[in-house]
């Protein structure tokens, strides 16, 4: 007898597409996140969709440079030489931004121990822990100090260290350890040296104040800004949006592993020029006073930055008069 060859039903199509897994958020650490830099950066980092974690003892920040994200971020309150809380901070954390640190040459002379512990010691902490929990970059901010008086016009970053403070030999070591724990260890460093960021949120009221916010507050109050040493003293100033880009491409490329990056804009700005353009800001005519230098400054300033637009394709975002003129008006927005 013939088998009959009976048709498959149809299968029904189903009504729904299997759900697609959830990409994870890459997570990334600020330490000292709610100061200065940190905070702008803190921002930048959830515009990108990044799960943002922010460790901060608030001895230089403030909570309300994160008022508008707070409900964004984890905070931890902590010292960065609280090893528990900082391992907490750290877990799970695919990079971290580390900016935790007293950021003075004064202070540093005056009260060389609190700088040194969390300048050094922090800064170990912070590399030891993210060896320990599996942190995959570290991107550590340095500082121009280290480069001391060296005669160099435009500092670049293979000329030899020479520093003149405290605060430098502490940023030194930090980049130093940062190199070592890349080579020893596997947490990917890159160093980004930092030349005379300024923009809003920068304290006027620290006894430590930056030259811009303090130039702003006393000409804001009609009073004449001193200068300590003479008017032709040069700085490379470097508005706020430049640092956050250089972090975030820091972060993201991958031939910076091992490198050392000059953070600034390539441009030598005299203090009397700075005068003039917080006063074009303002629509005031104040001229400064000039005392004696402050121990432990450097004369001249100056970077050069072919090695980041070769390597992480940077280029200042904002010109030095442009971040003026929001910085200023950043004051007159009550920060």
């Amino acid at each position: 007898m013939k088998k009959k060859h009976l048709k498959k039903k149809p299968v029904a199509a189903r009504s729904k597409a299997r759900p697609r897994m959830a990409k994870k958020k890459q997570k990334a650490v600020v330490t000292g996140g709610a100061g200065f830099i940190g905070s702008h950066l803190v921002e930048a980092l959830l515009k990108d969709g990044v799960e943002v974690t922010v460790i901060d003892n608030l001895a230089t920040g403030h909570l309300r440079n994160l008022d508008g994200v707070k409900d964004d971020i984890t905070l931890f309150v902590s010292d960065i030489n609280d090893t528990h809380a900082l391992r907490n901070a750290l877990s799970g954390a695919d990079v971290v931004f580390h900016l935790a640190a007293i950021p003075s040459v004064p202070r540093s002379i005056y009260a060389p121990l609190p700088s040194h512990d969390a300048n050094i010691a922090g800064t170990f902490n912070v590399l030891l822990a993210a060896r320990d929990l599996g942190v995959k970059r570290v991107v550590f901010s340095g500082s121009s100090s280290v480069y001391g008086e060296n005669p160099a016009p435009a500092k670049v970053e293979h000329l030899p260290p020479a520093p003149r403070s405290p605060y430098a030999v502490q940023k030194l070591t930090g980049e130093l350890y940062t190199m070592q724990f890349d080579e020893h260890f596997g947490v990917e460093g890159v160093v980004l040296r930092y030349f005379n960021v300024f923009g809003p949120r920068q304290d006027p009221h620290s006894p430590y104040a930056g030259v811009i916010p303090l130039f702003i507050k006393q000409m804001k109050e009609g009073k004449q800004p001193t200068i300590n040493g003479t008017g032709g003293i040069t700085r490379d100033f470097t508005y706020i949006d430049n640092v956050v880009d250089l972090n975030m491409r820091a972060w993201r490329t991958p031939e910076a592993r091992g490198k050392v990056f000059n953070g600034a804009c390539g441009e030598s700005i005299s203090l009397d020029d700075l005068v003039e353009a917080i006063n074009a800001g303002l629509g005031t005519d104040i001229k400064p006073t000039y005392g004696p230098p402050r121990v432990g400054d450097i004369r001249n300033s100056l970077a050069d930055i072919t090695h980041a637009k070769k390597v992480l394709r940077y280029n200042p975002l904002v010109p030095f008069a442009e971040g003026i003129r929001r910085t200023v008006q950043s004051y007159d927005d009550g920060l």
